[in-house]
């Protein structure tokens, strides 16, 4: 990639299912979206929406989907509660109970205010909900299911066509995207409703995330959220005024446009360097070798038995007889960012991310391995015999 890691220190940064650094390309359109703002001449506020207009358009190309079917929110959580204010009872709303929290809490809020109930889903599969497993639990109350597209401590990618497939038309996809979009070749076709921000994989900061709603389910969604910047007239003398068409419908106001310029030069950053097919093959192979050296140190890895195309940017693994915070401690004095969660350690690399991160990180295994075996030594060395 064009974007290589220019400091030392975030050569074993492994965290990019938490936060990835802000990209050179993201970097540049973010300082000079603020410089039009700063100087605000006449014609820069038509820049600054035009920004977000091309943002807009390379989400929609990315997605396959219209223009006019995706809007820009604040983040993926108020995406998120902005669909969950949408989608209006009766009926019941199926969440995987480990699914990341901001997937969880939209729709307990909404719940007993107008939206659906909630049913959480015990998965009996690893932490993800599988087509046999939906089928099972699918009865006729259920409109929408809510989903994480890549779930956020194993990495596993969701069958999202097969799922939509059993869902059928009348039922709703709704996809938290964050933890795959620009990581991983995602089934976007299969969402009725997608949510994305952009801090994580993208690489494009926080300020912006990608509100997809279908022309499909248009009708299903009322504007719970949408304020002014969603409807058609907004100073007219009566309110409220017609929505706008698509998702921009669900827009309480104007979205951050440096943000939303950062977003777009990510978007177009992911297309030059081959879209997620390659982006993600790039990163699926480092991270293979990342969790290879932490199966020779001892480690278990966290749904092993993934194929290649079940696992996304994520992998977990944790060492036997190691305390997780002090193995956490001890890769982080390498140089080794990772995320620790509960007994996990969470690995999640980038398609730049340099082959001595893979040293780095074997390396600082090995430094744990060889500790636990001089304390073992020491230990048991035999007592010598009184006289």
């Amino acid at each position: 990639m064009n974007d290589q890691i220019g400091s030392s220190s975030l050569v074993g940064y492994l965290d990019h299912a938490r936060v990835g650094p802000l990209s050179r390309p993201a970097a540049r359109a973010l300082a000079g979206a603020a410089a039009l703002a700063a100087r605000m001449a006449p014609a820069d506020l038509d820049r600054l929406f035009a920004l977000g207009d091309a943002a807009r358009e390379a989400a929609a190309g990315l997605l396959g989907a219209r223009p006019h079917e995706v809007a820009l929110a604040p983040s993926t959580s108020n995406g998120l509660f902005t669909v969950a204010a949408a989608l209006r009872g009766p009926g019941t709303v199926l969440v995987p109970r480990d699914e990341f929290p901001a997937n969880v809490y939209p729709w307990l809020r909404f719940a007993g205010r107008g939206g659906p109930d909630v049913r959480l889903l015990d998965s009996d599969a690893g932490r993800h909900i599988t087509p046999d497993l939906l089928r099972s639990r699918l009865t006729p109350d259920v409109v929408a299911l809510a989903v994480s597209a890549v779930d956020s401590l194993t990495g596993h990618v969701a069958p999202l066509a097969a799922l939509k497939e059993i869902l059928g038309p009348r039922r709703l996809l709704i996809v938290d995207a964050i933890q795959g979009l620009g990581a991983v070749p995602l089934e976007a076709e299969a969402a009725d409703v997608l949510v994305s921000g952009g801090q994580k994989w993208l690489r494009a900061g926080w300020g912006a995330a990608l509100l997809l709603i279908r022309d499909r389910c248009g009708a299903r969604l009322s504007p719970g959220l949408g304020g002014w910047a969603g409807v058609a007239e907004p100073f007219g003398d009566r309110h409220p005024a017609p929505p706008l068409p698509g998702a921009a419908a669900h827009l309480a106001t104007n979205p951050d446009f440096p943000a939303a310029a950062a977003l777009g030069a990510a978007l177009d950053d992911l297309a030059l360097q081959g879209g997620p097919a390659a982006v993600g093959a790039r990163i699926r192979a480092t991270l293979a070798e990342l969790l290879d050296r932490a199966r020779h140190a001892g480690a278990e890895v966290l749904l092993d038995g993934l194929g290649p195309g079940e696992r996304a940017g994520i992998g977990a693994f944790r060492l036997p007889g190691h305390d997780p915070a002090a193995v956490h401690r001890t890769l982080e004095a390498a140089g080794v960012v990772t995320t620790r969660r509960g007994e996990w350690i969470r690995l999640s690399p980038h398609a730049f991310t340099p082959p001595a991160a893979v040293g780095l990180l074997a390396e600082a295994l090995r430094s744990l391995s060889r500790t636990t075996t001089a304390t073992t030594t020491t230990t048991q060395e035999p007592i010598c015999p009184t006289s």
